[in-house]
């Protein structure tokens, strides 16, 4: 391991700038740049979230990091809130290029939205790693979609898995 790097603190800035930062633009900023509507992809992105038990033990890499090692190394501070501002900027910025579009509300301000949402996910995955139970995350996860589908304007198309489910509870 030394040959590679210089100390722990090393492979762990290493772990943040190459692992956790590829998690975060895999799962998050890419499919929300690509997204013709930022709700749905927000919402996808939410539902896909693994609720398996081995996951739920460990907890979302990004926020251990930022709650463990944070407060202890600058490196490890500056690094993980560059990735949660990368996150939250993505977010804002979908969130945005969807009010242009008219899929998003007017009214509500990115910025705020994005940082709400983040906090309340990540929330959510503490929770259930404190828990070790995926019953908490579900129903949290479920609220999450249903705060996301407000934020479309009234009358606006919902996005295909957002219908199926509207079909599926209309026809039970």
């Amino acid at each position: 391991m030394y040959h590679h790097f210089a100390d722990k603190e090393a492979l762990g800035h290493a772990v943040i700038d190459d692992v956790i930062a590829a998690i975060m633009r895999e799962k998050w900023q890419l499919p929300l740049q690509q997204a013709e509507n930022p709700i749905d992809a927000l919402i996808a992105i939410v539902r896909s979230t693994s609720v398996e038990p081995e996951l739920l033990a460990r907890g979302c890499p990004l926020n251990n990091m930022s709650q463990e090692m944070a407060p202890l190394d600058e490196g490890f501070r500056q690094r993980t809130a560059t990735l949660f501002g990368d996150w939250r900027r993505a977010v804002a910025a979908a969130l945005a290029r969807g009010q242009r579009r008219g899929l998003v509300r007017k009214d509500i301000d990115p910025d705020e939205i994005a940082t709400f949402f983040i906090a309340a996910y990540e929330g959510y995955l503490s929770l259930a790693k404190s828990f070790q139970g995926a019953s908490g995350l579900r129903a949290g996860l479920k609220s999450l979609a249903g705060y996301l589908d407000s934020l479309r304007p009234p009358g606006a198309a919902r996005g295909r898995s957002c219908r199926r489910r509207s079909i599926e509870r209309s026809s039970a």
